[in-house]
């Protein structure tokens, strides 16, 4: 998981599918975390993202960096507690002006049952799950 988070770290912006009934939604995200050994995303959960999740939490993310791409499945579970989403917050200051860790619309979401697969065009897909 590690090496997942360095690579969407990396990165720096990935692509979070979701779906809405039976059309696909997909839109760039920046925040990446590990909390107590556990891939967190934040949004807002005035956001119609959160809705998707909340209605279907099955997701993918996609990012591109050096050559290769990472795709990332599994299932967002929310995590509502004040210190999860203050540690997401600490990782970026940039956010505690739209968000706080005490308030009703910050969202963080961590995988749960996740499959990494980094490929590339010269590379074999290596797979790892978490």
């Amino acid at each position: 998981m590690e090496r997942v988070y360095k690579f969407l770290k990396e990165a720096q912006t990935y692509f979070l599918a979701t779906v809405e009934g039976d059309q696909p939604r997909v839109r760039p995200f920046g925040t990446i975390d590990i909390f107590e050994g556990k891939l967190y995303i934040q949004t807002g959960k005035s956001k119609e993202v959160s809705k998707q999740i909340q209605a279907n939490p099955k997701v993918e993310l996609c990012a591109f960096s050096g050559g290769k791409w990472l795709r990332v499945t599994g299932t967002l579970v929310r995590d509502d507690r004040v210190e999860a989403k203050k540690h997401m917050l600490d990782a970026y200051p940039s956010l505690q002006g739209m968000y706080s860790a005490e308030d009703d619309n910050t969202e963080v979401l961590y995988f749960k049952d996740a499959t990494a697969t980094f490929s590339s065009f010269t590379e074999a897909p290596e797979v790892i799950k978490f």
